[in-house]
């Protein structure tokens, strides 16, 4: 079957998203593939539709178990026969996907990396007649990328062992990464390359200065009360403290980190997926297995490690297409503490200063002073940009000239020697007489007292600022002592000068509007449609998404099908769900289910039901004949549902359907029916 009418009928999406199709056709004719795709933007697609249109086995490498079961049960779901070889496999589910192989019906087996450490992986994927690998994840190949998995190392042993094309598949891949995948994967020869826009326009971006973060994280979670979140923290003990925070108030909330037992972590995952509503606070150890489309927002209560997990912790948020919210909080111990890290861990020096660069483009986003999307997507090479969805387009930011204020805060910095914190500088330019400050002399210096227009909290701004900017650097060898950089020079002999944004924390606290995903009048029809949702997915025991996501239930509360062919134009209503569950949906939008013949169910959505429908009314017409006189004669639906489908074009491939009796009484006005439809 062609690639667009498995699009429809198996996964229910009537058209392809942008760049999937280009990307499909050159997997589907066998080339190698490398392909960058924002998170969210429907990689999985793009070797799962390949992987019924080529022959033989797919095989799915992937870095997690959770991942493989979930996209597993999946497409089971939708028809598919799928399967997974991994640790956490019973031994039926193991049998099960052995039977499939042997039979010849598995189409994609998901394998985790590690496995291939083993000889006897290598000789079974040599038996089972594979045409296609597929890297999901693909950065975990290189030592840039943020992710690094040393069993990928593997693969490209794998694609010149079973000599078939291989599709890469990454969301965050910089060009050291991307040159690493290439040599590792490719051996070298540059495969098609796919480098599909990183924007996700339905993610709003907002970044806050911490000014008490659990409150600022509280309050954001309070407008989107009910609704999917995650809550990234630095350290486990936040974890825990900010979960229990959120459950005094009213929240569904859990907390994860890599401290917690197997068990536990898994019993979280699981609740996650499948509940509606659940908060997860997380450290990082929380991530990349969550294929969960519906989450609808993501806040970091401290900044991330640099803009590559930047992007793919926030793009854990909507991927189901549907609006979704992001708040980042930083304050200068963070950047102390990321710069630290840096500096201290054991990355040889060219790692290091990579490091301190996606910091730098971190921070960058982190003050820019105008749209954040366009800061956020040039670092991926991307300049035509829209937005309307920041805080900076919401609100423009208040722009003022700073270089007089950076210029007196970088002198108290030279003149001290290079050896202060921001604390000490801060009392340097407010003038106050510490003991310290007069042990330490610094009571004489001629910056004493010359920044008195700022308070203690507008200089700690300014510092942040100025961090933000790389003017200044913590200094691991004088413990965290600021030192200037060399961008700061220019600015301190007067030869270039600076913006900055006034002083964020003195803006009026407000509380945040409560961020709903369908108007008022639809609202009620949702939550209906999520109440069934969760019944059958709780009677099937499988995750809410795995029954439909949340965009096509907001299709279904928004449009309001009210029969089985207008919920087959809902998009994610594949053939196979339109069966399984289109009458519970339709049930709960019009009251009850349509009563449709079982073989016009199964046009449902398709030319061909609208077709049959003609037929049959013609075929009433005539049952009698023209004159209404002759023997009653019909067609069995399954022969009508094969001419809507098939759609004879002469009286000769007619007859050769309708035989000599039902041609004679129906042929003709069947296929002006057909010629009609043309």
């Amino acid at each position: 079957m062609a690639a667009d009418a498995l699009l429809r009928d198996i996964f229910g999406f009537d058209a392809f998203r942008p760049g999937q199709e280009e990307i499909v056709d050159a997997v589907v004719q066998g080339q190698n593939v490398l392909a960058i795709m924002p998170t969210g933007g429907g990689k999985s697609l793009c070797f799962q539709l390949p992987a019924l249109v080529r022959d033989g086995v797919t095989v799915v490498i992937s870095p997690l178990i959770a991942l493989m079961r979930d996209q597993v049960r999946a497409l089971r779901e939708a028809g598919v026969c799928a399967g997974a070889l991994t640790s956490g496999n019973t031994d039926e589910e193991t049998a099960e996907v052995w039977k499939s192989i042997e039979d010849g019906r598995l189409k994609l087996l998901y394998i985790a990396p590690e496995r291939l450490a083993s000889g006897a992986a290598m000789g079974m994927l040599r038996k089972i007649g594979v045409g296609l690998i597929a890297v999901d994840e693909a950065h975990c190949v290189s030592q840039w990328g943020h992710d690094f998995r040393p069993d990928y190392l593997r693969i490209g042993e794998l694609r010149r062992a079973l000599d078939v094309p291989l599709a890469a598949f990454t969301a965050t891949a910089d060009a050291e990464t991307r040159e690493e995948i290439v040599r590792r994967l490719f051996d070298g020869e540059a495969p098609s390359t796919f480098l599909h826009g990183f924007d996700r326009p339905n993610i709003h971006l907002a970044f806050a200065a911490k000014d008490g973060p659990r409150q600022q994280i509280l309050e954001f979670a309070a407008a989107r009360k009910g609704q999917s979140g995650i809550v990234y923290c630095g350290t486990r003990a936040k974890t825990e403290n900010l979960a229990k925070a959120l459950r005094e108030v009213g929240h569904l909330a859990l907390h994860y980190h890599g401290g917690m037992d197997a068990d536990e972590r898994r019993d979280t995952e699981i609740r996650f997926q499948r509940e509606d509503g659940l908060i997860v606070v997380a450290t990082v150890a929380f991530g990349m297995g969550i294929d969960k489309p519906d989450i609808r927002w993501v806040a970091h209560a401290d900044l991330p490690k640099s803009i590559e997990a930047y992007y793919q912790e926030i793009g854990r948020a909507g991927r189901d297409g549907a609006p979704a919210e992001t708040l980042t909080l930083f304050g200068p111990e963070d950047i102390r503490l990321r710069r630290s890290q840096i500096d201290e861990g054991l990355a040889p020096p060219e790692m290091r200063a990579a490091d301190h660069a996606r910091l730098n483009s971190l921070l960058g986003l982190a003050e820019a002073l105008r749209c954040r999307r366009a800061e956020l997507l040039r670092y991926f090479g991307e300049t035509d940009v829209t937005c309307q969805r920041c805080d900076l387009c919401d609100t423009p930011a208040d722009v003022f000239d700073g270089t007089e204020s950076v210029r007196k805060a970088l002198s108290a910095v030279l003149r001290t020697g290079e050896w202060f914190g921001t604390g000490h500088l801060i009392d340097v330019l407010l003038g106050n007489e510490t003991d310290r400050m007069r042990q330490k002399g610094h009571d004489a210096l001629p910056t004493f007292g010359v920044g008195r227009e700022y308070d203690k909290r507008q200089w700690q701004a300014i510092f942040r600022q100025m961090m933000g900017h790389d003017l200044l650097r913590p200094d691991p060898e004088r413990h965290g002592a600021l030192r200037m950089t060399d961008d700061a020079l220019p600015i301190l002999r007067g030869e270039a000068s600076i913006e900055l944004r006034r002083d964020s924390i003195k803006k009026a606290a407000r509380r945040p509007a409560v961020k709903t995903l369908v108007n008022e009048e639809d609202a009620p029809l949702l939550s209906a449609l999520k109440a069934k949702r969760r019944g059958l997915a709780e009677a099937a025991k499988v995750p809410a998404y795995i029954i439909f996501n949340d965009k096509t239930l907001i299709e279904m509360a928004e449009n309001r099908p009210t029969s089985l062919d207008d919920m087959a134009r809902i998009s994610g209503v594949g053939a196979k769900k339109l069966e399984r569950y289109g009458d519970d949906f339709l049930q709960v939008i019009t009251g009850e289910a349509e009563v449709v013949h079982p073989t016009r169910r199964k046009l449902a959505g398709r030319e061909a039901g609208s077709i049959y429908d003609r037929l049959l009314e013609v075929q009433a017409d005539l049952s009698r004949g023209p004159d209404g006189i002759d023997k009653p004669l019909s067609c069995s639906a399954s022969l009508l549902a094969k001419i809507a489908s098939t759609k004879p074009s002469d009286e000769a491939a007619m007859g050769r359907l309708l035989g000599d009796k039902r041609a004679e009484r129906f042929g003709g006005a069947f296929l002006d029916v057909l010629r009609e439809a043309t």
